[in-house]
């Protein structure tokens, strides 16, 4: 048995019955990653912290005082969640050698579960990117062919949980970011409500948009991570009071009964074939397991590229305005004064694609342009908001690809920014009306490139959108399949 290839709650049943221990996992793990260690995954291992974790897991269970499903199951964190005592980088040279002081919420509700945290994973700079190219470090490569991308900004994520050297991850999710990397790896990731998980200790790229959610083999270890890291926090003023329900409880009732809305703007020409051909059957899956289809429209969604690239650079721009040289991370100071200082600490030790949405978002918010962009665009985005719950007021669930292709070529869109930005055409929408969506796999390219189907859902209803996804893991084995035997 190759325990790297289990799922976590797989492993987590081979730890409760004392057949493996978390010691055996966390080596599995490790011996994992030095073999795929070329994909790029991991930009910080903490092998020795691992193993020790791992140790006080397999003690907590030997005295029956186990801390739950995920005690001694080994997973790994974006560089972009603070972990006290671990480098924190966001990918950027801007932050190379900054360690953290403490840990975000997400991360200490980890360790109270009892996880064992491997290390820290690549990502696109500062979150921003829609392939994991745009990492200050090293581009990650993905483990059903490494000459493609493995989507972005949770690149590394995705990486990491497709080949095998954690179990489990969160990512981030400001326009896709968790997403569309699990569609283009062939893993679950989801997106939970804005407000669901708090975002204290996250590294700030958009905040009015920026969601923290897992990322894992299926949908159960997406069921048991959000469960673990959901709830109020009074440290994040954005974080919902709204109740927390036990997402396994549900997970198996099946869609009997449930009304899957299919927008039509979100089957569009130009869509890869294949993408298509995988949804469409899907859909009629879900037609065969009890579920009604019924056709809603979202007719503002051609806006939302343009008005996340408008909010989210913005915000972006007043986020990053923080990072100069002088309270922590890198300076660079050629000694001709403060301003010199600030430029030229900001001018290496930003990546182009992050100096490019600085630029976007300070122009976006200038005197002159601010009404005419800026104030614009949070307009639209109300109206993209009021076309889901028109939506919604039909249906019980919402079904699209992911993606519109798969994964594409490392190098391909680089030099096309827009070409890039269109990645996330199917995802940025639910981000701006502050929705839960999730992407599960639904099928294989000819080439034998995974392709994702997103399940969107009402606010706060995570448990529907995780029942609706288990549903079909259940009648197929896309998700079971793994990129490295």
């Amino acid at each position: 048995m190759d325990l790297a290839n289990l799922s976590a709650h797989e492993l987590a049943d081979q730890l409760k019955s004392g057949k493996v221990s978390s010691v055996e996992a966390t080596s599995a793990c490790l011996q994992r990653l030095e073999k795929t260690a070329g994909l790029g995954a991991y930009l910080h291992v903490d092998a020795n912290g691992a193993k020790k974790q791992a140790a006080e897991a397999d003690a907590r269970r030997a005295k029956k005082q186990s801390a739950g499903p995920l005690d001694g199951v080994p997973i790994a964190l974006k560089d972009i969640f603070l972990t006290e005592g671990l480098p924190t980088t966001c990918a950027s040279r801007i932050l190379e050698g900054f360690v953290a002081p403490y840990d975000g919420t997400a991360v200490r509700k980890l360790k109270e579960a009892g996880t064992v945290l491997l290390g820290k994973l690549n990502m696109d700079e500062f979150a921003m990117g829609s392939s994991n190219e745009h990492s200050g470090y090293l581009p990650a490569k993905n483990p059903w062919d490494a000459t493609r991308v493995p989507g972005g900004s949770s690149g590394g994520s995705a990486v990491a949980v497709a080949a095998g050297s954690c179990f489990a991850t969160l990512g981030t999710d400001t326009g896709g970011s968790i997403r569309q990397p699990a569609a283009l790896t062939g893993i679950v990731g989801l997106k939970p409500t804005y407000g669901r998980v708090s975002r204290y200790g996250v590294i700030a790229f958009a905040s009015s948009l920026d969601q923290v959610g897992p990322m894992t083999k299926d949908v159960t270890d997406c069921a048991n991570m959000l469960q673990a890291i959901a709830g109020h926090d009074p440290r994040d003023s954005t974080s919902s009071t709204e109740k927390v329900p036990s997402y396994t409880e549900t997970l198996e009732k099946g869609v009997q009964g449930l009304k899957v809305g299919v927008p039509k703007e979100y089957f569009i020409d130009g869509m890869d074939p294949e993408v298509r051909a995988s949804v469409d059957a899907a859909l009629e899956s879900y037609k065969k397991l009890g579920a009604t289809l019924v056709d809603v429209s979202l007719p503002h969604t051609d806006y939302g590229i343009a008005v996340y690239y408008l909010v989210a650079t913005a915000e972006a721009s007043s986020n990053l305005a923080r990072f100069d040289g002088v309270r922590y991370g890198k300076r660079v100071d050629p000694g001709k004064g403060l301003l010199d200082m600030y430029l030229e600490t900001r001018g290496k030790g930003f990546g182009p694609e992050v100096k490019r949405r600085i630029m976007l978002g300070t122009y976006a918010l200038s005197a002159g342009y601010y009404d005419a962009y800026y104030v614009k665009a949070q307009k639209v985005r109300t109206l993209v908001a009021q076309d889901f719950k028109e939506a919604f007021a039909k249906c019980d669930v919402i079904v699209t690809p992911t993606t519109p292709t798969p994964a594409f070529k490392l190098g391909e869109n680089t030099g096309d920014p827009i070409k890039m930005y269109l990645a996330d055409v199917f995802t940025v929408a639910v981000n701006l009306a502050g929705l839960p969506g999730l992407s599960l796999p639904c099928g294989f390219s000819k080439s034998g490139l995974p392709i994702g189907m997103q399940v969107l859902g009402r606010p706060f209803d995570e448990a529907t959108i995780l029942r609706t996804a288990r549903a079909f893991e259940r009648e197929h084995d896309f998700s079971a399949r793994r990129a490295i035997s």
